[in-house]
């Protein structure tokens, strides 16, 4: 037995689609990360692709180092030359290298939540801006938002004069000094990882192409939680070779007030004509109880594009419906 016959029909054909932008619609407990992590092994032990011609981005440290422990329990030789990594370690590895091109140098910082709010304070201090009419975190959060949708501040300014919001237009020229600060200070904050990224690819179309014939074979886990800043990273990568594939589940799309943006999966057959659909729909990990009531509610989401889970499980006891006091009984 070799190490794909373990997997399911579903999981086979989205290991071996290999070519091509392929939308893998996993659903929970379906087995997603264990497709993905054969995809690499097969990608280098049967199609002989270079270990560091492959890049698998995941959203946190410890989805990346799970990945990376069961590509290397998977694979005999190269393992450790594979990229796997969360988007922003990702951009910080490029932008040590590139940055310069930007204007910055390669000992530049990165501020964390606490760095921002000390800076943004600076600068209502010395703006003399009413606090009674704007808040520092509130500023950071807009300026967030504007920078998930690749929003610059001159942008920002500009669609905030046209509208006659005298808000904004305080709130547009706060961004234009936070980045200001920030540059002169060398420095960059969690967003702009990111977007100084993109920037780059978009300015040195040599270091695009630099990283495009390095990454020739693309994974990216939890695609529903991408914003438009990761859409964009993604898909100046994938623009040259195309074998994108694309992992997640529009029924767990929750983090809209993070930038998440539901459109980067609905719309990715249409972005990437040619693209491959494929369903992991046999859950491992529930009840058949527990997967008849998820799907009742599920099926009442109205931006989907449908699946329905089931399993080979035993049936299991009832859902129970229990409700918490607070967020401390909810954890219990």
């Amino acid at each position: 037995m070799n190490n794909y016959d373990t997997l399911n029909p579903m999981q086979r054909e989205a290991v071996f689609t290999t070519e091509g932008p392929l939308l893998v619609l996993a659903g929970a407990g379906s087995g997603k990360t264990r497709a993905l992590t054969h995809r690499v092994a097969y990608l280098i032990e049967e199609k002989g692709v270079k270990p560091w011609n492959i890049l698998a981005i995941t959203f946190t440290n410890k989805a990346a180092g799970e990945m990376r422990e069961r590509v290397n329990q998977l694979v005999d030789f190269g393992a450790d030359s594979v990229w796997v990594s969360t988007f922003h370690s990702l951009c910080v590895r490029i932008l040590r290298r590139f940055i310069e091109n930007l204007g910055y140098t390669t000992d530049f910082s990165i501020y964390d939540s606490d760095d921002t709010k000390t800076l943004m304070k600076q600068i209502f201090k010395d703006l003399e801006v009413n606090q009674k009419v704007l808040k520092e975190r509130g500023v950071l959060g807009v300026i967030s938002s504007a920078k998930n949708e690749m929003i610059s501040p001159e942008e920002f300014l500009l669609s905030a004069k046209a509208d006659g919001d005298s808000r904004l237009q305080r709130i547009g020229e706060l961004y234009m000094e936070y980045q200001k600060r920030l540059k002169k200070n060398n420095a960059l904050d969690f967003d702009d990882l990111l977007v100084k990224t993109v920037e780059l690819f978009q300015a040195k179309q040599e270091v695009l192409e630099y990283y495009q014939d390095r990454f020739r074979y693309i994974m990216v886990d939890e695609y529903q939680d991408t914003n438009h800043a990761q859409y964009r990273l993604v898909s100046l990568l994938a623009e040259k070779y195309r074998n994108i594939c694309v992992v997640g589940d529009d029924d767990q799309s929750i983090y809209k007030f993070r930038g998440a943006n539901i459109e980067n999966i609905m719309n990715f057959e249409k972005q990437s004509p040619g693209a491959m659909l494929i369903r992991l729909e046999q859950n491992y990990r529930c009840t058949k109880k527990i997967l008849d009531a998820a799907n009742e509610v599920i099926e009442h989401n109205t931006q989907r594009k449908g699946k329905t889970l089931w399993t080979e499980n035993d049936e299991g006891s009832p859902v129970r419906v229990f409700r918490a006091a607070d967020e401390n009984g909810e954890a219990m």
